[in-house]
Parts: structure tokens; sequence; C-alpha cells
């Protein structure tokens, strides 16, 4: 045991420090104590690094909260005339050092309002350059400063039920990877909008309701405003949940949203202050929406048949998972079976195995 322990103690004990007997670099001396900084250039080079990726982290996690805070600073008014709770008690909630949140409540029509801020990584070094490098090699992938404003509709505050966007262009891609509710709709440009945005809809009549004046709404006078251009990336009414579930969902548990996306830059916030109110009133005037009786009976079977799928998918998933469980449960009977025996039983079983093994491979060589 003894011997033991002194090998270990020696294997986990650093070499001795090696003095040169000439040194002729720069030196620091008290008393019985010597400082050269010529022998410690790797440690002062790792230190020098360090320092840098803790500077970068703080300066990085500062400018983001710097931006989500001054972003809800000024819409914050808004909110304020909206709703009788603008903010949680805590305010402006932060998970990590990109992504920051903010509940409102307490609103006609609205049942709750998430503001959802996803920043840039600038807190970390190693992230912010993988977006840079990947930035040159995919010319589709573009990371930016987003927040979203999610709107959970109160129950009747919408009647129908239907999924209908508008997107820009250059978002079009990363809004199908992320969103299953709008992987079912049709894309294409709208005459009467700025050839920057992409309609996205189940039927054009859904469209028609939308793009018409709602009372004394219109959202078509909204898009058309060359104001939001720079800051719009997408505007979505949705039935259907973001990602697509395991099962169909109970009716209690099926949510209307409304999500408006936009650039989160915080020095031209005020930009988008008319853009945000406007969402109010978009939602104020979702009942006045008038689909023809053919669309909705449209929309209703295409929900069913949704449901269905979803339903025959998860049931042919379980099967799938039964088979393999009753699989596994076989094989591990059979081996525990073999453990019991004998070393000489042992191994005629595992070459009897060996052969059927043998035969099916050349059964499926001579089917092909």
């Amino acid at each position: 045991m003894a011997s033991f322990l002194n090998t270990f103690f020696q294997s986990i004990t650093p070499p001795p420090v090696v003095t040169p007997e000439h040194y002729d670099g720069y030196e620091l001396r008290w008393k019985a104590l010597v400082f050269r900084p010529a022998l410690l250039r790797t440690e002062a080079y790792l230190l020098v690094g360090i320092l840098f990726y803790v500077l970068f982290g703080y300066l990085g996690a500062s400018v983001n909260a710097r931006k989500a805070k001054n972003w809800l600073a000024v819409h914050l008014p808004t909110y304020e005339r909206q709703f009788s709770r603008p903010q949680a008690k805590g305010g402006l909630i932060s998970d990590g050092n990109s992504d920051f949140f903010n509940f409102s409540t307490g609103r006609r029509n609205v049942a709750s309002l998430h503001t959802i801020f996803t920043l840039r990584p600038r807190h970390d070094f190693f992230q912010w350059v993988f977006q840079l490098g990947r930035t040159f090699v995919d010319l589709h992938y573009r990371p930016v400063d987003d927040v979203q404003l999610d709107f959970k509709l109160a129950p009747g505050a919408l009647a129908d039920n239907f999924v209908w966007a508008v997107v820009a262009k250059d978002e079009l891609l990363s809004v199908k990877n992320n969103r299953w509710d709008l992987t079912f709709l049709r894309s294409g440009e709208n005459p009467t909008l700025p050839p920057h945005f992409v309609v996205m809809t189940e039927f054009a009549d859904v469209t028609e309701n939308l793009l018409k004046p709602l009372g004394n709404f219109s959202l078509l006078s909204v898009l058309q405003d060359p104001k939001i251009l720079p800051f719009f990336r997408s505007l979505s009414i949705t039935d259907q949940p973001r990602e697509r579930p395991v099962l169909p969902l109970a009716p209690e548990e099926r949510e209307k949203h409304v999500i408006l996306t936009l650039s989160a830059d915080s020095s031209y916030a005020e930009e988008t202050i008319p853009l945000v109110n406007s969402i109010f009133q978009l939602i104020d005037s979702l009942n006045k929406i008038s689909l023809r009786p053919e669309t909705k009976s449209k929309l209703k079977r295409f929900r069913e048949d949704m449901d269905k799928a979803l339903k025959e998918d998860a049931e042919k998933e379980a099967k799938e998972e039964a088979q393999d469980a009753k699989i596994a449960a076989k094989r591990k009977a059979e081996q525990e079976r073999i453990a019991k025996l004998s070393a000489a039983d042992q191994k005629k079983e595992l070459e009897k195995e060996r052969k059927r093994t043998l035969r099916k491979s050349q059964g499926k060589v001579v089917r092909k």
C-alpha cells in the first residue's frame, strides 16, 4: 500500500522548476525573493487570454442587457396604457446573458403578452466567433438580435381558426425552419404589399379579410409604411402550436396567438412604436373578420385531418416502441438463460447463434 501511494504521489507531483545558472533578463529582488518575468512567459500569455475572455464576457453581457432594457423602456409607456400589469414585479427577467423576458397581462382580448429578446451571444467570445465565421460559409445564416411579442389571445378574441403570416423575404427560410404551424401554408407575394414581404396563408379568403379595412383599422396601411421595413421580420396569427405536438391537443389546451417579431435595435426603438400600437388595434378587430362558409368548412376539415394524422403517427410510434421493447426483453431473457448454463453449454449456444446468423446473412445474399 505504501509503495502504491508513493507511486501515485510521484505521478501527480509537478516537475521541479529549473532555474538557469545565467540569467540576463529583467528581475526584481526583495531580500530572499527573486521575480524573473522572462521565465513566466507562458503563464503571462495565459493570464492575458483569461483576462481578455473575462473582459469580453463582461462587456458583451452589459451590451445585451442594455439593449433589452433600452428597447423595453421605449415601449413601456405603450404597455402601461394597454395593460393593468405591464411588467412582472422583478421587471425584465434574464435567462443567461443573451435571453431576456417581460410578462404583461390585464387587458381585454389579451390573456398575456410575452416580450422575448433573443440577442447575439456577445458574452461568449468563442460562440460569437463561430457565428461570425458561419456567415462566410452559409449565405442563409444571419445572426441578428430580435424581439418577439407573443400575444396570447383571450378566449373569444378570435372566433375563426386559421394560420396566417406576413414575413420579410430574407426571414422566410428561418421562419419555416422554426415554426411548425407555418409549414403547411402556401406563400407568395401580394400586389398590395411592398415586394419586401411574402404572405403565407391557408386560403386566399383569409388574406383578403385581413388586408381589407376592419372597422377603423387597416392592417394593409400599417404594412405599407416604409418606416417599418428595416425592423419588421414577421407577423403571424395562429391557432396552432409553434412546435409539432405529439398528440392532438385537447380543446382546453388550444391557444390562439398573434406574434410580432422585430429587429431589437434599441437605437431606433422609437420607430417601431406605431407598429406595436397597431397590433393592439389588430387584436381588437379580429372578430370583425367574416370568412366565407366554404372557407370555414375547409379550415375545419384540414384541422380534423391534421389531428387524425398526428394520432396515427403517435400510435405508430408507440407500436414500434412496444415492439422494440418486446425484442429487447426477449434478448435479455435469452442472455440470462445462457448465463445460467455451464461454460460448455454456453459455448454450444454461442456456436448455434453464430451459425444461425451466418445462414441468415447467406440467405440475404442469395435473394439479392
